[in-house]
């Protein structure tokens, strides 16, 4: 479930305050704590013209694996000082004594011509502080150590580091150092060659008595699987066809902590990012169903993650930590791949993603007439709100008067295509409601199945 979080107007009486939140809760279905099993991710950013990359180490939490809630307000938690002064594609692994290790490409932007043979190291026992950076060195080749991950190989009672580099054979391989405290390694030897491009390797081990190895095959642009009843270097076959959305690299395998669930996560690299899902039952089979774009929701500008399982008890503790994020962003019903959002102060509903990427934040403030109800505060524009003109929504400056706040306050009701999402019913004209049209925002009277549609939306970050 998302969390939100409301600010209330200092100058509103305490118990018009307590109405006010009970109301608000009801309305936009803000989270409760973990009581089970959670998830955290970890990744850097990126969009379209660079105005949200940061080559930091940025960090989300969730409770079911598909919605997830930026930390520190979606700002680096962490930034590497050694080698080119940034990362890409994160790896975090809960060691066998219970603590993690963060471990992350040594590269700042996209100058694939920077040959990096360390990869950044941080030690951390919650991910709440990350101490004992470091960079380790996994070989002497003069080429590169992308996307590494780590694992534990009982048999050797060692961990694996698997990542991808270009050995003898011309092309990129994953190779594999072994290591028992993330700072010496031993010697590198390659762990899976098919004959062609490989990169982004991702583990699930010991599932069934097998284990299972999926990359980016850069021939077909798609994540495909291997399987091995060991870990042996060389020991792993194809198994599958692959999955892709596009062109589709950095795969996620994630078992879900509720069910028999697994999901595959892919990350295409064009035009910067987009998060798809895949999921079965059957990890044996190989075979993948898309997720429904509604079920899931990247992280703001997120790109080349990682998933891994933690408490609630951890859940809890790393949001009381860094906080949850003072906006929201709203996700079509029917258009699931759009968000919210102003472009030359009108409202409108566009593919993510997009620059300026603030202009899909809002605050979703006490509605300027009633504060039962909410208004739409821009995040980079804070003097303007949405407010019908004409019955187009346009972001315009608050003047202060009654018109205006009437205007510019909406009815948070359950989904009118679907209860668990959110509908906004017009104070000012409550029989409209916000619906996108021609992807614009407008307030409308709504009747039919493709108007519900159009009038709902999803609340999250």
């Amino acid at each position: 479930m998302i969390r939100h979080r409301i600010h209330p107007l200092l100058t509103v009486a305490m118990a018009l305050l307590l109405a006010l939140a009970c109301s608000l809760t009801a309305a936009i279905q803000p989270a409760r704590a973990a009581t089970g099993p959670a998830y955290v991710m970890g990744y850097f950013t990126e969009s379209p013209q660079g105005l949200g990359s940061d080559y930091g180490l940025h960090l989300a939490v969730s409770t079911n694996g598909l919605q997830w809630t930026p930390l520190n307000q979606n700002n680096p938690v962490a930034t590497p000082v050694e080698g080119t002064g940034g990362l890409r594609d994160p790896f975090i692994l809960r060691k066998q004594d219970g603590t993690f290790i963060v471990m992350a490409t040594d590269l700042k932007g996209t100058d694939w011509t920077q040959q990096s043979q360390y990869i950044h190291i941080w030690e951390s026992t919650d991910l709440r502080s990350l101490t004992n950076y470091h960079r380790l060195k996994l070989h002497t080749m003069a080429t590169h150590s992308w996307a590494p991950e780590a694992y534990w190989d009982a048999a050797r009672g060692q961990y694996g580091v698997l990542y991808s580099s270009v050995n003898s054979s011309g092309h990129n391989v994953l190779m594999v150092n072994y290591t028992t405290d993330f700072r010496s390694a031993s010697e590198p030897q390659v762990f899976f060659d098919p004959g062609y491009d490989v990169i982004d390797g991702d583990l699930a081990v010991g599932v069934g008595g097998v284990n299972y190895l999926y990359y980016k095959d850069s021939s077909k642009q798609a994540l495909v699987g291997a399987k091995s009843a060991s870990l042996t270097p060389g020991s792993f076959g194809i198994f599958t066809t692959g999955v892709a959305h596009g062109g589709t690299e950095a795969p996620i395998l994630v078992k879900s902590q509720s069910s028999n669930t697994w999901y595959l996560w892919g990350d295409t690299y064009t035009p910067n990012g987009v998060f798809y899902a895949w999921q079965t039952t059957d990890l044996a089979a190989g075979t993948w169903t898309p997720v429904d774009q509604r079920t899931y929701t990247q992280p703001l500008n997120s790109k080349h993650g990682t998933i891994a399982a933690i408490s609630g008890t951890e859940y809890d503790n790393l949001l009381a930590h860094y906080g949850r994020p003072g906006w929201n962003r709203l996700k079509s019903y029917n258009f699931p791949d759009r968000y919210v959002r102003h472009a030359n102060y009108a409202g409108r509903i566009d593919p993510y993603p997009f620059d300026p990427y603030t202009d899909s934040q809002w605050k979703l403030v006490p509605g300027l007439a009633d504060p039962a109800a909410v208004s739409f505060q821009s995040v980079n524009f804070p003097t303007r709100y949405l407010r019908p003109d004409n019955y187009q929504l346009l972001l315009q400056v608050n003047d202060g008067s009654t018109a205006f706040a009437q205007d510019a306050t909406f009815y948070a009701t359950a989904g009118l295509a679907d209860a668990s999402w959110t509908s906004y019913r017009s104070y000012k004209y409550p029989t409209r409601y916000i619906r996108h049209y021609a992807y614009e925002l407008r307030i409308d009277p709504i009747s039919t199945a493709t108007e519900r549609a159009d009038a709902t939306f999803s609340v999250g970050h």
